[in-house]
C-alpha cells in the first residue's frame, strides 16, 4: 500500500518520537506543542484510524506479519485510555489485548516470560500488552526484590525474547506514556472523585508515586538497554497522545508493504 503519511505528520513524528537511550526523559516535554490545533489533530487522528484498519485487514488476509504493541507508563499515565482509543482503528477479529498485574502463584512458579509468550499475537493479528515483561524489571528493581545479577539477566532475556518475536515475523512496537508529576496527581484526584474512574484508584498509588525518581531511573536503564527502541509519547494531553500513537502504528504498518493475496487457497 502506498505510504500515506503527510509532510506535517512526519514533522510531528520526528519532533515528538525521540528515541531514549541516554537518559533524556527530562528533556522531552510531556505536553503538545502550543502551535497545534486540538480539533484539527483529533480530526486527523480519526482519518489515521481508517487507514490503520484497512492495513490491519490487509495484514490479516496476507498472513505474513503480526504486531505486538507494548504500553508502559507510571500509574495514571493513560494506558487503558490509549488502548481504548486505538481500538477505533483496529480490525476486531484480529486484535487481542492483555493486561498484566502481579503474577499469580502459578505464574510465579514458572519463568517470568512464560505468561507473556503464550499471549503473543498470531500471524495476521495485532496483540496489545497493557503493562508487560518490563514490569518484571521495574517493580523488583524499585522494591529490591531480586539481586542485581537476576535483574541483569532479565534485561538479556527480554532482548532475546523480543528478538525471537521479530525473527518470527512479529513487529514489536513499544510505547512509554510520558506524563508529568502534576498531571499524574491531577488524575489521581479525578479517580477519587469520579464515579466512572473510582474503581481504578488504589491507596497504594500515592505510595508508588513517592518513588517517582526511582521508577524514572529504572525506565532510563530500560530504554538504554533495549535492542528494540522505545517511542516516548508526551501524554499529558490525551488528544495528542492518541494522535502520536496512531501515527507511529500507521508508519510501522506501511513499512511492511502488505498486499492482499491474489491467489485462492
Amino acid at each position: 500500500m502506498e505510504n500515506t503519511l503527510t509532510k506535517s505528520d512526519r514533522f510531528i513524528l520526528r519532533g515528538a518520537m525521540k528515541k531514549s537511550n541516554n537518559g533524556i526523559l527530562n528533556e522531552i516535554s510531556t505536553k503538545a506543542p502550543s502551535k497545534l490545533n486540538k480539533d484539527e489533530i483529533k480530526a486527523a487522528t480519526a482519518q489515521i484510524y481508517v487507514k490503520i484498519e484497512e492495513l490491519h485487514k490487509t495484514m490479516r488476509a496476507e498472513g505474513k506479519h503480526s504486531i505486538l504493541l507494548v504500553f508502559q507508563g507510571l500509574d495514571a499515565a493513560g494506558k487503558d485510555g490509549s488502548i481504548d482509543k486505538l481500538y477505533n482503528g483496529l480490525y476486531p477479529m484480529a486484535t487481542e489485548a492483555h493486561a498484566f498485574k502481579a503474577p499469580s502463584e502459578d505464574e510465579a512458579s514458572r519463568d517470568f516470560l512464560w505468561r507473556l509468550h503464550k499471549l503473543t499475537p498470531a500471524t495476521g493479528h495485532i496483540g496489545i500488552f497493557n503493562r508487560s515483561h518490563y514490569e518484571d524489571i521495574l517493580v523488583p528493581t524499585v522494591h529490591g526484590l531480586f539481586s542485581k545479577e537476576i535483574i541483569s539477566k532479565r534485561y538479556a532475556h527480554i532482548n532475546n525474547f523480543e528478538s525471537l518475536l521479530k525473527d518470527n515475523g512479529t513487529q514489536v512496537i513499544k510505547f512509554y506514556l510520558h506524563i508529568s508529576k502534576e498531571e499524574q496527581h491531577k488524575r489521581f484526584e479525578e479517580r477519587k472523585t469520579s464515579v466512572e474512574k473510582m474503581w481504578k484508584y488504589s491507596s497504594n498509588d500515592l505510595n508508588e508515586s513517592d518513588k517517582w525518581d526511582e521508577y524514572m531511573e529504572v525506565y532510563e536503564n530500560i530504554f538504554a538497554k533495549s535492542k528494540i527502541k522505545w517511542n516516548i509519547i508526551p501524554a499529558d494531553q490525551k488528544w495528542y497522545r492518541d494522535h502520536l500513537i496512531a501515527l507511529t502504528l500507521l508508519s510501522e504498518m506501511e513499512k511492511l508493504d502488505m498486499k492482499y493475496p491474489n491467489t485462492i487457497k
